[in-house]
């Protein structure tokens, strides 16, 4: 038996320094292999006394659901801890043309955000996803495979399903800050990407406090939108009206996010 633990790594990210990833492998028999599941916000899934605004308390989770169903995952946190490049690596460009609401928004948005989200995307495919198969128990193969993320973390999580769906069978989007695209470029753009393969789509939102109200009506339209073109089995919406923007909130819905990914029964 192989016990239980984290591994700070650090590789090497494109036109920066090397980045931060976590690895959490769960205590499993010797020779055994996990499915995987990556992260965005590493900062903030392990330890409570290392996360500046909550912890998802992902090394629980793990244990509680093994516990409950003797299945486990390894998961990689990716850290996106320094502002104001977070909000840049984690918006997308090409899911389609960013809306502003007024003046000052496109001004803050083109000066200070500038998405780069597809950088972030080769960082996942091309570096941290292949190390980790190399390097750690971890099964290969979609069905395998998932990837998760909370606020822009949720909006890059929807992009990696989306745009990688021969990749990860199921993305779980927590709170997504999909507010800056039209409701057809989303339909569109999910339209040309998903052709063969469509991942499983988990998707969250809260309304309970300022953050999630502003979020909500693009997430309720969004994902209208998706309804129309997605497979009903392949599509779970969760609206908690008093959700709040917080790693509190989304700590239990991670936990049934991963009862459901390791869930034999989903068919994807």
């Amino acid at each position: 038996m192989t016990e239980e633990k984290i591994f700070d790594l650090y590789l090497p990210y494109p036109k920066m320094e090397d980045r931060l990833v976590r690895v959490y492998v769960p205590k499993h028999e010797d020779g055994e292999k996990l499915p995987v599941i990556y992260m965005t916000d590493g900062q903030n899934l392990f330890e409570e006394e290392k996360c500046r605004y909550g912890c998802w308390h992902i090394r629980e989770a793990v244990r509680e659901e093994f516990e409950k169903s003797g299945k486990s995952a390894v998961i990689v946190g990716i850290y996106n801890d320094r502002d104001p490049q977070r909000g840049r690596e984690l918006t997308p460009r090409s899911i389609g043309k960013l809306q502003f609401r007024n003046f000052m928004e496109r001004i803050m948005i083109t000066l200070f955000l500038r998405p780069n989200g597809e950088v972030f995307d080769e960082f996942v495919i091309k570096t941290v996803k292949p190390y980790i198969e190399k390097n750690f128990p971890v099964k290969t193969g979609r069905d395998n495979t998932a990837f998760c993320g909370s606020s822009m973390g949720g909006l890059m999580s929807f992009f990696e399903g989306i745009n990688n769906s021969d990749v990860f069978c199921m993305a779980g989007v927590f709170s997504p800050n999909i507010t800056m695209y039209s409701k057809e470029d989303i339909k569109k753009w999910i339209l040309s990407k998903t052709e063969k393969n469509k991942p499983y789509l988990y998707m969250y939102m809260g309304n309970g406090d300022d953050m999630e109200k502003h979020l909500y009506p693009a997430f309720v339209t969004a994902s209208e939108k998706i309804k129309e073109i997605y497979p009903k089995e392949l599509l779970k919406i969760i609206i908690k009206e008093d959700g709040k923007h917080n790693e509190a909130e989304w700590e239990p819905i991670f936990r049934d996010f991963l009862h459901e990914f390791l869930a034999t029964e989903i068919n994807f």
